[in-house]
């Protein structure tokens, strides 16, 4: 059963955290699977977690600021390790030199700060040494991989896996938001030998044991049989996202640098405008943007991701209303704008700021008001007569019920200018 929840499309920003002993290398959160990396090597990384900075009500005030709604934070990635106090393993944050439960705290300040509260959990473990090696393990390419393979038992890593989200969905309240990663048994990717999904993970049973144990969750799309929330990774849909032919609720999951993890190397950063421009891109298309952070080995978060969050932050404390619980409008568009809708209110985000008129089809007679969003400055009207030929100083050339708003000439010092339109009555559905 798919289930709907007001809150995640009216939030449409969230913030993802990419956090664990990967922050130490530094060098991509894959870095075990990259480097073909051994459980006894990478034990290092362990044995030195020390996040003495680790300050999750940092965190949440920055997603707050950030104009962010929710939170999703790796409780366990694909190297296995737990940032809570498993009872199924050794292999968590209590044993390492942090010598403590690292999510209680982080669920205390989001709700202190009013956040959704969202797990992510991998799926995968390189770890247990029950996981079978597949094409996708770091130990893939060992010379023994079938002697490696022959004492280990899915069922029982099937069994470990169910008991761990059983914990986290029974010691920390109630968690809004559970996003799985990730099933790939039918990946058409030759390097993912011996892939895994709904069967290895008994994914019906796992997700009935869900929604049991927290009835309100929204989960994602990726046990590898129908989810709430449909995941996008990496790229941005260019259309309202549908399955059989009906819209789907979805998410775009989005890194500031092409990384996840913390990658002190990595100078791959977005601007704060294209970070807008994805954010609204994806609302116009009834999208939420899920923006990643990783904070560094000692549980800061970069200064260089701080400083995309305040950009964010700066835009959205002026244009929030074009985004929370908006979403595509039945309306198209002109060049380089996009719309977002919330009841009788059209709002014209402008990716490129026009000279001095831009032409809105469809809208004649449909508008009562429009004002610039970032001040509440009104702009003015007109409706151009389609027989009129352009001449002079007097705009024309549009086809009929073509509406032209006119702009000042100086562009708002904003990251994305936003036009509020207010619809009359009957123009608002």
């Amino acid at each position: 059963m798919i289930q709907h929840a007001p809150w995640f499309e009216e939030a449409r920003l969230g913030m993802f955290v990419h956090w664990g002993i990967y922050a130490l290398p530094a060098r991509h959160e894959w870095v075990m699977n990259q480097e073909e990396i051994t459980v006894e090597e990478y034990s290092k990384y362990f044995r030195r977690f020390d996040p003495d900075l680790y300050d999750p009500r940092e965190w949440a005030r920055a997603a707050k600021a950030a104009g962010m709604k929710y939170v999703v934070l790796t409780a366990k990635h694909h190297d296995g390790f737990c940032l809570w106090d498993s009872a199924l393993t050794d292999y968590k944050a209590t044993n390492t030199p942090a010598g403590r439960d690292l999510i209680a705290p982080y669920v205390e300040a989001l709700r202190a700060e009013g956040l959704k509260v969202g797990f992510y959990f991998s799926l995968i473990d390189w770890h247990h040494p029950d996981f079978t090696i597949d094409g996708v393990h770091p130990q893939r390419n060992s010379a023994d991989v079938e002697s490696l393979n022959a004492g280990r038992d899915m069922a029982s890593y099937r069994e470990y896996l169910h008991g761990q989200v059983r914990e986290l969905l029974s010691n920390y309240g109630t968690i809004d938001y559970l996003f799985f990663d990730f099933s790939y048994a039918d990946t058409k990717i030759a390097e993912f030998w011996g892939g895994k999904g709904s069967d290895d993970w008994d994914s019906e049973k796992l997700l009935a044991m869900v929604r049991e144990l927290q009835p309100g969750i929204v989960v994602n799309d990726r046990l590898g049989i129908p989810g709430d929330v449909a995941t996008p990774e990496q790229y941005q849909p260019t259309e309202p996202m549908m399955l059989h032919g009906e819209p789907v609720i979805w998410e775009a999951c989005q890194t500031l640098n092409g990384s996840w993890g913390y990658h002190r190397d990595n100078l791959n950063y977005k601007s704060v405008d294209l970070l807008i421009r994805m954010l609204v891109d994806g609302v116009s298309n009834g999208g939420n943007l899920l923006l990643n952070i990783g904070p560094t080995g000692r549980g800061s978060i970069d200064p260089r991701a701080l400083a995309s969050l305040e950009g964010i932050g700066e835009w959205m404390k002026l244009h929030s209303r074009a985004i929370y619980g908006a979403g595509p409008s039945t309306l198209t568009a002109p060049q380089d704008a996009r719309y977002t809708q919330r009841g009788n209110r059209l709002y014209v985000h402008l990716f490129a700021w026009p000279f001095e008129y831009i032409h809105l089809p469809g809208l004649a007679g449909k508008v009562e008001y429009a004002q610039l969003l970032n001040d509440a400055s009104e702009v003015f009207l007109k409706e151009v007569d389609p027989h009129q030929e352009a001449f002079n100083t007097i705009p024309g050339g549009q086809p009929a019920g073509t509406l032209t708003v006119k702009l000042p000439v100086q562009r708002p010092d904003v990251a994305v200018p936003v036009l509020e339109l207010f619809l009359k009555e009957e123009a608002g559905a």
